[in-house]
């Protein structure tokens, strides 16, 4: 990477700027512009990468050796196109990202729910134990250097292995090529790009078949989809769902689950790992960005978190661990759809969702790459979800700001929630 110029376009993306920070720590001069700061850019910024605000062609570099854009960069943005009349190589964050597998010895962590704690978990457990991985996960973890809410990028060794999040929208998860893959679970969703469970299914058989012979295939064998997948494997299987864990920091029992997961896939890349070492590792992870995450207690004496939780079943799982957790209190709820085909495909799921929460407020639908659906809106998930006896309205961003405040009590928990910007909202109430 020694002297290649690479340009970013959507560098904040979480992924990407992972993969930024790996291409400039090994040499790399990484470039990238993006629609808007966020934590992720401040963390480049810190880190000497240089980030554009806005696109605009003139930000490319003339000696740029390659381009990597975000799937949620489209083809007609300014930049790509000047990309294309220079004739410059272009690839995609997954594209390049397989690219990267190729190089390691790869772990991919995919599946429904928990990649991404797992995710940090396992590389966690590596890191504690001396084998120096480099990783990717899909948030800021905070055992990891970076900023102040650590980082998204674990640096390591050369001949070290490789850590990564799999995301299985638009088959990215078929571009990686691991060696021990782990899938945590399996549920429908990204609907607007799988029709059915039986697709998103026949995703991950393939990805299950391209494990190699000598590689491992980490899942939960219990389960009805994990004995499925099991059975496509030319691989060892490991059965995650054996493992004992000791007591964590984390919320929930689906936490359990994901350190279950990592640890069975630790000591699958190596079987020398002494138990007590990985649960000692397991026990110190201190979580990461987003995940129940605590933000602070407000003048009135509130506590305030914030979540990513986006689909139902994630909902319903943090919300029934924090019922467990704080059962006098009054659970307060701000979330932030995502995706207009995910809030109409699994709209009754999402009226039963929330039934651990006392108060709820729907924002906006946060539409990422979808145009909007007719009588698919805030309004309509929150009038759904009233009907299962929850107490749920809906508004503007700001209208959700002002319901928060008004629910400042000493007896709250005020929970933000969601994958679009409605992490935006917690800091404000705190300070």
């Amino acid at each position: 990477m020694k002297g290649t110029t690479i340009y970013m376009i959507g560098i904040g993306g979480i992924g990407m700027s992972a993969l930024a920070q790996l291409y400039a720590s090994r040499g790399a001069l990484v470039v990238g512009s993006d629609r808007e700061a966020s934590p992720t850019t401040e963390l480049l910024h810190a880190k000497g990468v240089r980030v554009f605000i806005g696109e605009d062609p003139e930000h490319i570099p003339d000696d740029v050796s390659f381009v990597v854009y975000s799937d949620a960069v489209h083809a007609d943005n300014k930049e790509r196109i000047e990309i294309k009349k220079r004739g410059t190589r272009e690839l995609s964050y997954f594209e390049a990202l397989g690219e990267v597998t190729r190089e390691y010895m790869t772990i991919a962590v995919g599946g429904s729910h928990g990649k991404t704690t797992t995710t940090a978990l396992l590389a966690h457990i590596l890191q504690k134990t001396g084998k120096s991985p480099t990783a990717i996960v899909g948030s800021l973890v905070k055992d990891f250097p970076g900023s102040m809410v650590g980082s998204n990028f674990l640096e390591g060794k050369e001949n070290a292995p490789f850590v990564v999040e799999a995301c299985e929208y638009n088959d990215h998860i078929l571009k990686l090529r691991p060696t021990i893959l782990v899938v945590t679970n399996l549920e429908w969703d990204h609907t607007d790009y799988f029709k059915s469970f039986d697709d998103l299914k026949k995703t991950f058989i393939q990805a299950v078949k391209n494990i190699p012979s000598d590689g491992a295939l980490v899942i939960n064998s219990e389960t009805a989809i994990g004995k499925e997948l099991a059975s496509y494997a030319k691989c060892r299987v490991v059965d995650y769902s054996t493992e004992s864990v000791p007591g964590l920091s984390l919320l929930g029992d689906f936490n359990v689950l994901n350190a279950q997961a990592a640890k069975a896939a630790s000591r699958t890349f190596d079987s020398q790992l002494s138990e007590q070492a990985v649960d000692a590792a397991l026990a110190s992870f201190k979580g990461s960005w987003r995940r129940f995450e605590y933000i602070g207690t407000t003048k009135y004496g509130a506590l305030v978190y914030d979540d990513y939780a986006h689909h139902p079943t994630e909902v319903k799982a943090t919300l029934s661990s924090v019922k467990k957790k704080f059962p006098d209190k009054n659970i307060v709820i701000a979330f932030h759809p995502h995706l207009y085909s995910r809030t109409h495909d699994l709209m009754d799921d999402f009226a039963t969702a929330f039934v651990d929460a006392d108060n709820v407020i729907i924002a906006p639908i946060y539409p990422a790459r979808e145009e909007p659906i007719p009588g698919v809106t805030n309004q309509a998930l929150a009038e759904r979800i009233a009907t299962e006896g929850t107490s749920a309205t809906f508004g503007s961003f700001e209208e959700v700001a002002a319901f928060l405040r008004s629910h400042d009590t000493h007896d709250a928990v005020i929970l933000t929630m969601g994958a679009g910007d409605i992490y935006k909202l917690a800091k404000p109430l705190v300070q």
